[in-house]
């Protein structure tokens, strides 16, 4: 596949263009890609602010909140004048400011059951940029059940996570078979979290959706990444397939979003015995 490109295009992506691993034709592939981005807030921003620099053609954006001050510690598509608007349209005019050859959708919504299928198998690939275990649960499994691959960001204080899935095994739920227990793990409205700490989770989730675009280097599936801002040291813990993962396992008991439980622990039901 080759689009052509125009003049300020050529200028634009220049420094994509020169490298032998992306090239016209890998431009070309990253101007015809659509990725799904769920969250508009830490992580969303700079996924969102980095894939439009570098080129991704089509942006699909879900949130339903709107800015607050207390987002621009860390928010940084929102502006201070953008307090009370809808993220998904702050964002909307962030990336159309930043670089007009991007479409962008948006849904000031959120992501249910109703909504996920028809949203996930409309794109290349998805970034959960989420901030609760429902909507990661969701989309995990609307992702397997869709062959998608997904791209999972959390931050917590100085912490952050990154993982990638590409398909079939293992999948988020192999990592965490259920959300843990209300008020086990506190969000960052109570626990707070260190500003930029997002923009480098977001900044390497962007980098592991422009890998999968272009069918370069290799990803983070199997693998999660953590990092320790506080010391500058990252590990990675290996993912293993669960042979009883209720989604991606050979035995598994939950075969559409239908199945699924998405609200409080996201607890998988035990089978029944005969």
């Amino acid at each position: 596949m080759t689009l052509s490109l125009d003049a300020d295009q050529l200028d634009r992506y220049s420094r994509h263009i020169i490298m032998d691993d992306v090239g016209p034709d890998g431009q070309a592939a990253l101007l015809d890609a659509r990725v799904l981005v769920v969250g508009a807030g830490g992580l969303g921003a700079p996924v969102l602010q980095y894939l439009a620099a570098a080129g991704v053609g089509h942006l699909t954006v879900v949130d339903d909140d709107r800015v607050e001050l207390s987002n621009l510690q860390r928010q940084i598509i929102h502006g201070t004048d953008d307090i009370g608007r809808k993220k998904v349209d702050s964002a909307a005019a962030f990336i159309e400011a930043l670089n007009p050859d991007i479409t962008v959708e948006t849904h000031d919504t959120r992501l249910t059951v109703e909504n996920v299928v028809e949203l996930v198998s409309a794109h290349d690939v998805v970034v959960d940029a989420s901030d609760n275990f429902p909507t990661r649960f969701l989309l995990n499994d609307a992702c397997v059940f869709a062959d998608v691959p997904l791209s999972h960001g959390a931050v917590y204080r100085f912490e952050g996570q990154v993982t990638t899935f590409t398909g079939g095994q293992p999948c988020y739920r192999c990592l965490f078979p259920e959300a843990p227990p209300e008020g086990a793990v506190p969000d960052c409205a109570t626990a707070g979290v260190l500003g930029v700490l997002p923009g480098t989770i977001g900044a390497i989730q962007a980098t592991e959706v422009i890998k999968l675009l272009l069918d370069e280097g290799e990803t983070l599936d199997g693998r999660l990444l953590v990092y320790d801002a506080h010391s500058l040291e990252t590990h990675t813990v290996p993912i293993s397939p669960s042979p009883e993962c209720p989604v991606c396992s050979e035995n598994a008991r939950i075969t559409s979003v239908a199945d699924g439980d998405y609200t409080g622990r996201c607890v998988v039901a035990e089978p029944q015995s005969d």
